[in-house]
């Protein structure tokens, strides 16, 4: 399987590294504008001198529409792992892959997919419990919420049939109200992710927790999820699609 890795930053490069210890994969170009990379080393997608079966986007969310383009115009897999794009890019990318097998992945681990499934069988049964959300990552970190906590307030919600509004934060002096969900950023040090539901009831606390340490099950999963997607069909899929048919 031809493989081509968009973008070379931290993440890019630990994907690169997982593709060559796989002898039935061939990493055939790495596009990125600032980086030297040698014979992989490409600065624009029109160099690749082949046409991979699937590129894995670990780049940033402005350069989307050109990837989508060169998918669309070459029937190339796009597997997306970046996140922080807008409703319209994301809208843009559904409405285009009609001619391309798309994932746009908000976050490619194992455990937060599962965690992600959960929700649909927990939320029911605690509807009426106060529900909150914490995300944690480094200080670098620059698009709040994070893409996966934004993910999982839509599978909560959807669960309670969208009746809940979103609180981002909490300052100043007033009551909770009972048709929010609570949703609470932390940016700090070196922390690659962790994620906290939290229901509240009376007299008791249910807390769900996914903790990252290290960034290696992102690039794992990316690579699972294109692996299975370059040969789908023309359309949008998820991880779910991956991990469970």
């Amino acid at each position: 399987m031809k493989i081509a890795v968009h973008g070379y930053g931290a993440m890019g490069k630990i994907v690169v590294e997982k593709i060559n210890e796989r002898s039935e994969l061939k990493l055939i170009g790495i596009i990125d504008d600032g980086h030297d990379l040698a014979d992989y080393y490409l600065r624009s997608l029109d160099e690749l001198k082949a046409l991979p079966d699937v590129i894995i986007d670990f780049s940033h969310f402005t350069k989307l529409e050109p990837l989508i383009k060169y998918c669309k115009k070459n029937k190339v897999a796009l597997f997306v792992a970046t996140t922080g794009h807008t409703e319209e890019q994301k809208k843009y990318a559904a409405e285009s892959a009609t001619d391309f097998p798309l994932i746009m992945a908000t976050n490619t681990s194992l455990g937060i997919n599962l965690l992600n499934e959960i929700m649909e069988r927990i939320v029911p049964v605690l509807s009426e419990w106060d529900i909150e959300l914490i995300e944690k990552h480094h200080n670098k970190k620059i698009d709040s919420p994070s893409g996966t906590a934004k993910t999982l307030l839509e599978k909560i919600n959807s669960a309670l049939n969208n009746e809940r509004n979103y609180k981002y934060g909490r300052s100043g002096i007033e009551m909770r109200d009972k048709n929010e969900i609570g949703i609470h950023s932390l940016r700090g040090g070196t922390i690659v992710g962790e994620h906290s539901v939290i229901f509240a009831g009376e007299d008791e606390v249910v807390e769900i927790k996914h903790e990252a340490h290290s960034k290696k099950i992102f690039a794992i999963g990316a690579l699972r999820g294109a692996m299975w997607l370059a040969s789908k069909e023309p359309g949008v899929y998820e991880m779910k699609d991956v991990l469970f048919g």
